[in-house]
């Protein structure tokens, strides 16, 4: 419109006219002048139109929208109430569609439970059926043990009256022999008495020719015994001269010490050190039988231990000479035998006497009793054999701050006493590394003849193939020589019977290699394991019967074959040491306080303690009629009747103080006893003697609150013994009797006397055990059975199966643990009523429990962290598992609780079997008189609460014939039943009773979940009240209210082994985790 104006403007324009003009011009402009007012009017009215209509059209958008809110508005309301109807309608198909689902489970769980009820009756039968099996196998096994023990008695009692003859043989040889060298004293003894009467005779005269001759002989005699002792001197050396040069060696103590090893063993191998020790050690064997030929009595004989640290007789036969020389060494074996003699002072173990004192970490491969005693007889060797050296360099006259007043013939003695424990010490120990050596000889050859089978490829007949090499033939030539080595070591250690058991070896070796070359199946890497006999008794001789180790050699040799062809078999496998006796002590301390470790008794009804019990009666028995046969007779023995005194003495000496151990060496005297013995007058008054004062000695040394029982108890004892003087009935003398019942009633006292010390030193020890040394104790002996944390997952697989399920239930068992605890009601608020399970009635909240003293050992709750929740779940669930625990089962680290996690076992198995009994009572008395009070009701389940705990506590192994009469007893409390009623309600109670306790029946499961919830509550929840609410709650739920006591007991026991175990298991555990 601007536009349009501007342009009509722009054609009004005046334009310069004629003046002739300028009048038509003025009009023209006036028409103008009006058609633009005209136009302008026009413009404005059309402004205006456009302006009205503008507005009309915004009041319609106005209503428009204000209309489409409203419908919008509207429309939203709708859809909300439809959205709703919907979600409702979804809901109730959801809870339909839910019913018919656990409908659908119900039946499922249904046919389930038919089906392992009727598994477990075929399980129930087959166990039956396995039971009478093993009870049979069983008996018949008790019938041979008694033949086998009765065979063995024969045996020993025939190797008794072999080596009783033969002692007899020796001291009668021994007699002649010394009769003989009398008779020759006697002889020499009348010459001489000759010689001098005629000396005196011609005496007289002392120009007499006789006189002369006499004096020229003894010239003669005097300077051929100078030229005699210059040759000796010359030759062999004097004592003194012998003790010089070996002083000049420098070998002694001192120096000893200060030496390394390896320039002592350099120093022992010298000639010269070889040569003058053997010297002195021959001179002094010569001066010690001297002695005692001169004291008239004999050396003790060692020659059975010698044989065993003397070196094989090395002997190289030319081969043309072989034949001959093995005619010849047949007729010559015994007399060679005879012939050869060993030094009694062994040069090699004299040095080594030095090396062990010097340096036993590197002669001694370990640190056990038999090295520790063998440290120390070679120190009081030595000090004795120095002691000897200086008395000789000194001088027998001249004593010095070290030797005194000795004299050398006591030194001697003392040296050779000395000598002969420490020969007893080094060949026990010798027999140690004989039995390892042996092993590894046996491997090696096994090896060589393996690897000899498996190059040279050997056929089953033993014959090599045609086409063998040079090389094959060289290397069979080798392993045959090797092997002859290997078994002239063998026959050196241990003689025909390691020889046995290395061709055992040999042959099972070929054998198994065949049959596996046959299958097809791979060689094994050889590693044997030979069980070789070796031993010697306490006497230091060498077993005469060699039954048990050609029976063992089978065994020993199998054992090797099976590890060399790799077969799964328990002799192939070592298997890992058990927790020592003083583990097991420390662990116990850590577990239980002192008033229950002081009560602990050890006599467990179990049935291994029972066999134990039989058998070591058995064996005690066996002993001491041996003992009885040895002392009776004609001949009587008496080396066991003084071993056994000097027992007590022994016993006695080591119990007693300082002030009191010489005068029981006086009182007690063994060489007067073995006099009053020898003599064979069988005199009880010096064993009278001794049997009083050792009495009177265990009296002294017991408690002051036992004196006057055991003086009864003694006193009683004494009387019948003198009662005792005459033959009883058996014809067995009253001697015999009397000296074999009082040695056997000290030697059980003396033994109860031992506990006793025993005991108290360990209550002693037990404020430092329970603190961080018990700890690091089984944190070491851990360690050395399953090596360092840091190998955990390799050598403690049980351990990690056993964390590795623990973690996947973990945090759902916790988080049923926080819910149970958010559910509690808070403290002196009780819920309304619980219901009881298939009884019909309730259990009131307010009826008190039964545990008023539980939780008074406070065990701490579980606070949630990440280790304690998993060791204590874990634990749980081992305790509550169907299946008993095994020591193959249970985790390496549990392993020395297992008993006490047993216990636990069953003690949670006898809540479940109690609950259930109590159910089920509760149940067929109400079904049968719904007329019963409650208080009857209440009565009649206390009644056989109590009846079946104390069933259960007496007898673990109760059957459920005692758990039917416990619960008949029971139901007579309610009403007055008759007997066909009473027989009627045994029926029912018991097939009630027994479905109720199938794995597989609704029952079970709820009385077995119920418990298990108050195990749990309580094992995460502490042995405090939070514990005790939470296991009072899920017991209520079954009527089991009455056990809670129990349960806690048991859960408390659970949650100690489980905070030891995490102090000290765990850095494994953390390991594993």
């Amino acid at each position: 419109m601007k536009q349009f104006h501007e342009w009509l403007a722009c054609k009004a324009r005046k334009k310069p006219r004629s003046p002739s003009w300028s009048s038509q011009e003025e009009d023209h402009g006036q028409r103008l002048e009006a058609k633009l007012l005209a136009a302008e009017q026009k413009r404005l009215s059309l402004l205006a139109k456009a302006q009205n209509r503008l507005a009309k059209l915004d009041e319609l958008r106005q209503a428009a929208k204000n209309d489409v809110e409203m419908r919008f508005e509207k429309e939203r309301e709708e859809l909300e109430t439809r959205v709703e109807s919907r979600v409702r309608q979804a809901e109730e198909n959801r809870l339909r569609l839910l019913h018919a689902d656990m409908q659908k489970r119900a039946a499922l769980k249904e046919r389930t439970a038919r089906s392992l009820v009727q598994k477990a009756t075929s399980e129930s039968k087959y166990m039956e059926h396995v039971r009478s099996a093993i009870l049979q196998k069983r008996t018949a096994a008790e019938k041979k043990r008694l033949r086998l023990l009765e065979a063995e008695k024969t045996k020993a009692q025939a190797r008794l009256l072999r080596i009783q003859k033969a002692a007899m043989n020796v001291c009668s040889q021994r007699e002649k022999e010394r009769k003989k060298l009398k008779e020759q004293l006697d002889n020499k003894l009348q010459r001489a008495k000759k010689q001098r009467a005629e000396y005196l005779k011609q005496r007289g005269s002392p120009h007499n020719s006789a006189h002369a001759d006499y004096v020229k002989h003894a010239e003669f005699l005097s300077r051929k015994l100078a030229r005699c002792w210059r040759v000796f001197v010359k030759s062999r050396k004097t004592t003194l001269t012998l003790a010089e040069a070996y002083d000049a060696l420098g070998i002694n103590e001192k120096s000893v010490k200060s030496m390394p090893f390896e320039k002592l063993a350099m120093s022992m191998e010298f000639p010269t050190v070889l040569q003058t020790t053997k010297a002195l050690l021959d001179r002094l064997e010569r001066r010690l039988v001297i002695s005692h030929s001169v004291a008239c009595s004999s050396v003790e004989n060692v020659d059975h231990l010698l044989k065993r640290v003397s070196s094989p007789p090395r002997r190289k036969v030319p081969p043309s000479r072989e034949g001959r020389t093995r005619a010849v060494a047949k007729r010559s074996a015994k007399s060679s035998e005879a012939i050869i003699r060993l030094p009694r002072y062994s040069l090699r173990v004299v040095l080594c006497a030095y090396m062990i004192l010097a340096h036993p970490g590197a002669v001694l491969s370990g640190q056990g009793e038999k090295e520790k005693q063998l440290m120390e007889s070679a120190a009081n060797f030595v000090k004795e054999f120095e002691l000897l050296i200086k008395i000789i360099l000194d001088g027998p006259g001249r004593p010095s701050d070290v030797t005194g007043h000795r004299k050398f013939r006591g030194q001697l003695a003392n040296f050779d006493k000395a000598w002969c424990t420490y020969l007893y010490c080094f060949v026990a120990w010798k027999v140690k590394d004989a039995r390892l050596l042996e092993e590894d000889l046996v491997r090696a050859a096994c090896k060589l003849e393996l690897s000899m089978m498996q190059t040279c490829k050997l056929t089953a007949d033993g014959q090599s193939p045609n086409n063998l090499t040079h090389d094959m033939k060289a290397i069979q030539k080798q392993v045959t020589d090797d092997q002859k080595l290997l078994r002239e070591k063998v026959q050196h250690l241990s003689g025909d019977a390691g020889i046995e058991r290395m061709d055992s070896a040999l042959s099972d070796t070929r054998s198994k290699f065949f049959e596996a070359k046959e299958n097809g199946g791979p060689l094994a890497a050889p590693v044997a394991n030979v069980s070789t006999p070796l031993s010697i008794n306490p006497s230091g001789k060498a077993p005469l019967e060699v039954n048990e180790n050609s029976r063992t050699s089978a065994l020993g040799s199998s054992s090797v074959v099976r590890s060399l062809f790799g077969a799964s078999s328990s002799s192939s496998t070592s298997p890992v040491k058990q927790p020592t006796e003083n583990e097991q002590m420390v662990n116990e301390m850590l577990h239980e306080d002192d008033s229950a470790f002081a009560a602990r008794s050890d006599s467990a009804n179990t049935a291994e303690k029972e066999f134990q019990k039989k058998v070591r009666e058995t064996m005690e028995k066996a002993f001491w009629d041996m003992v009885t046969d040895s002392i009776r007779g004609d001949k009587p023995d008496y080396s066991r009747l003084i071993n056994l005194v000097k027992e007590v003495r022994d016993s006695l000496h080591e119990l007693a103080p300082k002030e009191w151990k010489e005068e029981i060496l006086e009182n007690i005297d063994l060489e007067i006893l073995s006099q009053v013995l020898g003599s064979g007058s069988q005199d009880a008054q010096y064993l009278g003697q001794i049997l009083r004062y050792s009495l009177d000695m265990v009296r002294k040394l017991s408690a002051a609150a036992k004196e006057d029982e055991m003086k009864q108890s003694h006193d009683k004892l004494l009387s019948e013994l003198a009662a005792s003087s005459e033959v009883n009935d058996s014809g067995i003398n009253s001697f015999v009797v009397a000296v074999i019942k009082g040695l056997r009633f000290i030697l059980e006292e003396i033994k109860e006397l031992q506990a006793e010390v025993a005991k108290a030193r360990i209550q002693l020890m037990q404020p430092i055990i329970k603190g961080s040394a018990g700890v690091e104790y089984l944190q070491k002996a851990f360690t050395d059975r399953y090596g360092p944390p840091d190998n955990a997952s390799a050598s403690l697989p049980l351990t990690l199966q056993w964390i590795l399920t623990s973690k996947g239930i973990v945090e759902e068992e916790w988080n049923k643990h926080s819910d149970c605890l958010s559910i509690m009601p808070p403290a002196g608020q009780a819920p309304a009523l619980v219901p009881v399970l298939r009884a019909g009635h309730g259990a009131p909240v307010g009826q008190p429990s039964s545990s008023s003293a539980a939780g008074a050992s406070g065990q701490p709750e579980c606070k949630g962290e990440k280790l304690d929740k998993l060791i204590r779940i874990g634990l749980l669930q081992l305790i509550t598992s169907m299946e008993g625990l095994q020591m193959q089962s249970t985790p390496e680290s549990l392993q020395i609780n297992l008993l006490r996690l047993r216990a636990v076992q069953s003690q949670f198995q006898q809540v479940i079997a109690i609950a259930t009994s109590m159910l089920v009572l509760r149940q067929v008395l109400m079904s049968e008189n719904s007329k019963a009070t409650p208080l009857e009701l209440e009565n009649a389940i206390s009644e056989l609460s109590k009846a079946l705990v104390k069933i259960l506590d007496s007898s673990p192994d109760a059957g459920t014939e005692e758990i039917v009469e416990a619960m008949i007893r029971a139901s007579a409390l309610v009403g007055s039943p008759s007997k066909e009623k009473i027989q009627a309600r045994r029926q029912i109670i018991t097939r009630v009773f027994l479905k109720s306790l199938q794995p597989g029946d609704v029952v079970f499961k709820k009385v077995s979940h119920a418990v298990y919830c108050a195990f749990r509550g309580v094992v995460l929840g502490g042995s405090g009240p939070m514990g005790q609410k939470l296991a009072d709650a899920a017991l209520r739920r079954i009527g089991a209210v009455k056990l809670v006591d129990r349960v806690m007991k048991a859960a408390e026991v659970l949650i100690k082994v489980a905070t030891v175990s995490e102090v000290v298991h765990g850095p494994w555990y953390k390991a594993l985790v």
